[in-house]
């Protein structure tokens, strides 16, 4: 669980390093309480053996309605859910999936893979234990991208 923490906290942390409105201490401090907050969130929502289960409950989205543990965390280092509004990309869906990471940024966009383990040869990804259940998700055809850090 903890490298796809990883993964989807410093992406979110570089949109607040990007702005610049942010120093890199609060930068630190916003990561360290993100990380701390979804562990502790995921812990009892995270099944390897099937990623998919508890998928909906570990999904970070930014809409109309920030998300609260981004929220939690941004209020941490001083700022308002109206500054993170302004400092993240105002339509976010951001998936932390065992063995893999992924996001969308608007409602039609590419879902881009962030993260994914190099374990997933072994264990089912949950777009694959999609696929075996006859099922597709989300219901609409997305492009899909890998992003390499």
């Amino acid at each position: 669980m903890k490298p796809e923490i990883n993964a989807a906290v410093g992406f979110l942390s570089r949109f607040l390093r990007v702005k610049g409105h942010v120093n890199d201490r609060q930068v630190q401090t916003f990561s360290q309480s993100l990380q701390d907050i979804l562990a502790e969130q995921y812990k009892h929502h995270w099944f390897p053996d099937r990623p998919c289960k508890g998928s909906g409950y570990r999904c970070i989205r930014i809409n109309h309605k920030m998300d609260p543990l981004v929220g939690q965390a941004g209020q941490r280092i001083g700022l308002t859910i109206q500054q993170l509004y302004l400092l993240l990309p105002s339509e976010l869906t951001l998936w932390v999936d065992p063995f893999e990471v992924s996001y969308r940024i608007g409602e039609d966009g590419s879902i881009c893979v962030l993260y994914e383990s190099s374990m997933v040869d072994s264990h089912i990804s949950c777009k694959e234990e999609l696929m075996v259940l006859g099922r597709t998700s989300p219901s609409k055809t997305y492009n899909m991208m890998t992003v390499s850090s």
